[in-house]
């Protein structure tokens, strides 16, 4: 998707260690007029499957996911990062590594959300190592849902999580693919999609 690359190479600022800082428009400030561009794209790409929920997981992907719920009128499910006095009953449970905060967690979804005649769609902001993603996947494999797909905003194609998940027959949709990036001049630079 241009629109998002070029606000990527207009906004975006590249940290040593792969780290690439989106928060002025994607995940912390957020532009609702791109976030729904976004939203209008993966509506195109999706538009012949049967989605009915949008799953994500705390906190940066919960944004983009509310907006893309609007294209599919489906409501959004979030994993939560922690338990907390607000779940009661039984979870679905997974552990999974965050690369951008290094650490694990243990991700939960009320089983009242998820069940076997869901057709989900994960939608978050980034894709690195694909642990977050493999986590939600394992949730939804005990839910008895079907996957209909994953949209990602920005994929980090030079790490491994966008092969993982695509070898597991998971369809991929990413719309923009970071295939390196130079921390010193700033640089950032995508593949051809």
């Amino acid at each position: 998707m241009k629109l998002l690359e070029e606000r990527i190479r207009k906004d975006g600022i590249v940290k040593k260690g792969n780290v690439l800082k989106v928060d002025s428009f994607l995940n912390h400030q957020m532009d609702i007029e791109l976030i729904n561009e976004m939203g209008k794209e993966f509506k195109r790409l999706y538009k012949d499957a049967p989605i009915n929920k949008i799953l994500t997981i705390e906190a940066s992907g919960i944004g983009i996911a509310c907006i893309v719920a609007q294209y599919f009128n489906a409501p959004v499910v979030f994993a939560k990062k922690a338990q907390s006095i607000n779940i009661d009953g039984d979870v679905y449970t997974s552990k999974i590594q965050s690369f951008t905060h290094n650490k694990i967690y243990d991700v939960i979804v009320s089983k009242k959300y998820l069940n076997p005649e869901d057709h989900i769609l994960i939608i978050d902001d980034f894709l690195a190592n694909g642990c977050a993603l493999e986590g939600l996947l394992e949730i939804i494999k005990e839910s008895g849902a079907t996957v209909e797909g994953v949209g990602i905003a920005v994929e980090k194609g030079f790490q491994r999580g966008g092969k993982i998940i695509r070898e597991k027959g998971i369809r991929v949709e990413s719309l923009a693919i970071v295939d390196g990036m130079d921390d010193e001049s700033g640089e950032v630079f995508f593949r051809e999609q």
